[in-house]
C-alpha cells in the first residue's frame, strides 16, 4: 500500500521575516508560541525580573557599548547616537592604564660645564729673550712672528734644528706644551715634536745629572685655562664667555677642524699622556699638594658635558699613576676624598668621578671606597656626623647611611619646596619628585655597592654584611612600588634585587666566626 504523497503547496507567498522591521528588537533564541501568549500573558513580577536583569547587563557593559546601543525616542522611532564622551572617556582610560612614563634613570652621567668653546686659540709667543742661536736657520726662526715660527713647526724645521741639539731650550719646551691647546692640526705636531725632544734628552744625558722638563702646576692650570676651562670658585654666578678678540693671522690657521667635542678630547690626551711621561721619569716631580690639586682638576675636567660618551682611558691611567705618587699615604686619603666629593653638585657625576678610578691597586680600592662613602655622606647630609676615622670600619659607616636612604626619607629631603596648587600641576610633579628620589637612591645604592665590593670580606666582618642585606631588604626593596607607569622604579627595584644578591653570594663565600654560630658559646 502507498503512501498519500504530499500535495504541493498552493501559498508561494515568503515567510514572515520580522528581524527586518526597524522598529522591532532582535528576537530571543527561543520563541514561546502564538497561542501559548495569548493564553498565558507573562506575570508582572516576571516582567519586573527580566527588566532589572537587563539593566544590570547594560551596567556590566561598560561605557563604550551603553553608548553603542541604540537609544528609542518618546515617538517610537529609533536614532543612533554616537556618543563621543563616553569613547573619549574610555580612550583616555586605557592611554592612563597602560602609558609607559618617559621618565627613566639614565645610563649616562648629566656632566658639568667645565670648558667653553673658543672661536680661535690663545696666541702664545716664544720667549726668546735669553736664547742665543747657533745657526742662521735658528736665529731666524727665533726672530719670526709667530704665524712664521708655526710655519716653522708645520714644515717639520724644527725637528732639523733641535731633534739631535746637545740641548734643547726649555722656553721651546714650555711654548710647545702651550701649542697643546690649538687646534689638531697644530697640536699634533707640537706634541709629536714635545716627545721626541724630551724622549731625545732622555739618551743623551747621563743618569747622575739627568734633567727633564716637567710643567709646573700653575703652567698645568694655564693650558687648562687656554681650553676653555673657567674657576667656579672665581666665578660662582656662572661660566663666563672668552673674548673673540684675536690676532688677523690666527684666522687663517686651522680652518678645517673636527667637531669640537673631538678636538677638546684629542687635545687633553695629549696634555695626559705628556704627564704621565713626566711622572714615570722624575717620579718627585710634584708634591703631594700639588698632586691633589692636580688630581681635583683633573677630576673636574673629566666630567665636562662633551666628554660624558668618550672614553678616559688616557684620564685613568694618568690619575692612577698620580695615586701611587703621592708620598704621605693613607694620610693624603681623606683630604683627597673631601675635596673630590665637592668636585659635582649631581650625584650621578660623583659616582662617574668614582669610576674614573681604576680597581687595579690597593690604593685605588682603598680610594673608591673611601670617596663614595664621602659621597653618600655628603648627599645625605651627614659629612659632618660621621667622621671617617679608624674607629668603625667602612662596613659600619655605610650600614649608618644606608639607614637614610629609604626611598620616603629622601622625598622628604628633596620634596621641602611647596607643591602647586592646581591638580594637574600637582600630580605632574610628584611625579617628577618621584623620578628625582628613585635616580638619587640609584646612584647611593651603586655607590653603597662600590663600598661593599671594595673590601676584602673577612670573617670578622661577616656580622656587619649580614646586617647590610637585612637593612637593603627592610629600608629599599619593600619600599619600592613598581609601576607601568614608573619605569624607574623597576630599574632601582632591580638593582637593589641585584645588590643583595651579590652580597649574599659574598656571606657565602665567607666563613663566618663562631659567634654567629653559637651565641651561648661563652655563657
Amino acid at each position: 500500500m502507498q503512501m498519500p504523497r504530499d500535495s504541493f503547496p498552493t501559498d508561494w507567498s515568503p515567510p514572515p521575516v520580522e528581524f527586518l522591521n526597524k522598529h522591532k528588537k532582535a528576537p530571543p533564541a527561543r520563541r514561546r508560541p502564538l497561542e501559548d501568549l495569548e493564553k498565558n500573558p507573562p506575570d508582572p513580577n516576571q516582567k519586573a525580573e527580566l527588566a532589572s536583569l537587563e539593566e544590570l547587563f547594560w551596567n556590566m557593559a561598560g561605557p563604550s557599548q551603553q553608548a553603542g546601543t541604540p537609544e528609542i525616542s518618546s515617538g517610537g522611532s529609533q536614532c543612533y547616537i554616537n556618543n563621543l564622551d563616553y569613547l573619549l572617556q574610555e580612550k583616555r582610560m586605557l592611554v592612563e592604564k597602560f602609558s609607559v612614563s618617559l621618565q627613566v634613570i639614565s645610563t649616562v652621567h648629566p656632566g658639568e660645564t667645565v670648558f667653553l668653546p673658543r672661536r680661535h686659540p690663545l696666541p702664545y709667543f716664544l720667549d726668546s729673550s735669553r736664547l742665543k742661536p747657533h745657526s742662521p736657520l735658528e736665529e731666524l726662526f727665533l726672530r719670526s712672528s709667530l704665524p712664521e715660527q708655526l710655519s716653522f713647526l708645520h714644515n717639520g724645521l724644527l725637528s732639523n734644528l733641535y731633534l739631535h741639539a746637545a740641548d734643547c731650550p726649555q722656553p721651546l719646551l714650555q711654548w710647545l706644551f702651550q701649542l697643546l691647546t690649538w687646534p689638531p692640526e697644530t697640536s699634533s705636531r707640537a706634541f709629536g715634536l714635545l716627545w721626541d725632544l724630551s724622549i731625545d734628552g732622555l739618551f743623551r744625558q747621563p743618569d747622575e745629572d739627568m734633567h727633564f722638563w716637567c710643567p709646573s702646576l700653575q703652567e698645568v692650570k694655564e693650558v687648562f685655562s687656554s681650553l676653555g676651562a673657567y674657576n667656579p670658585a672665581l666665578y660662582p654666578q656662572g661660566p663666563f664667555q672668552h673674548s673673540s678678540r684675536v690676532l688677523e693671522s690666527e684666522a687663517s690657521l686651522d680652518s678645517q677642524d673636527p667637531p669640537q667635542e673631538v678636538a677638546l678630547d684629542i687635545k687633553l690626551s695629549y696634555i695626559y699622556r705628556f704627564l704621565i711621561l713626566c711622572l714615570l721619569v722624575r717620579p718627585v716631580s710634584y708634591t703631594d699638594a700639588s698632586i691633589l690639586s692636580l688630581m681635583e682638576l683633573l677630576c673636574r675636567a673629566g666630567l665636562d658635558v662633551g666628554l660624558c660618551l668618550l672614553p678616559k682611558t688616557d684620564l685613568q691611567q694618568l690619575l692612577l699613576l698620580l695615586l701611587e705618587r703621592i708620598q704621605e699615604w693613607p694620610g693624603k686619603l681623606q683630604p683627597l676624598c673631601c675635596a673630590l666629593s665637592w668636585v659635582s653638585d649631581h650625584h650621578h657625576n660623583l659616582l662617574a668621578l668614582v669610576q674614573f678610578f681604576l680597581d687595579v691597586t690597593p690604593r685605588g680600592r682603598q680610594l673608591r671606597s673611601q670617596l663614595s662613602l664621602a659621597i653618600i655622606a655628603r648627599m645625605l647630609g651627614q659629612q659632618e656626623s660621621l667622621p671617617f676615622s679608624g674607629e668603625k670600619t667602612q662596613l659600619t659607616l655605610l650600614s649608618q647611611l644606608l639607614s637614610l636612604m629609604r626611598p620616603s626619607s629622601l622625598r622628604q629631603c628633596l620634596g621641602i619646596e611647596t607643591l602647586p596648587s592646581s591638580p594637574g600641576q600637582q600630580s605632574k610633579a610628584s611625579a617628577e619628585l618621584d623620578h628625582k628620589v628613585c635616580y638619587l637612591c640609584h646612584s647611593l645604592l651603586t655607590l653603597a655597592g662600590v663600598v661593599v665590593s671594595s673590601q676584602d670580606i673577612t670573617p670578622n666582618q661577616w656580622g656587619e654584611l649580614q646586617l647590610l642585606c637585612m637593612q637593603l631588604d627592610r629600608h629599599i626593596s619593600t619600599h619600592i612600588r613598581e609601576s607601568p607607569q614608573a619605569m624607574h622604579r623597576t630599574k632601582l627595584k632591580d638593582l637593589a634585587t641585584q645588590t643583595y644578591i651579590r652580597w649574599q653570594d659574598l656571606l657565602a663565600h665567607c666563613q663566618p666566626q663562631g659567634q654567629y654560630f653559637s651565641p651561648w658559646k661563652d655563657v
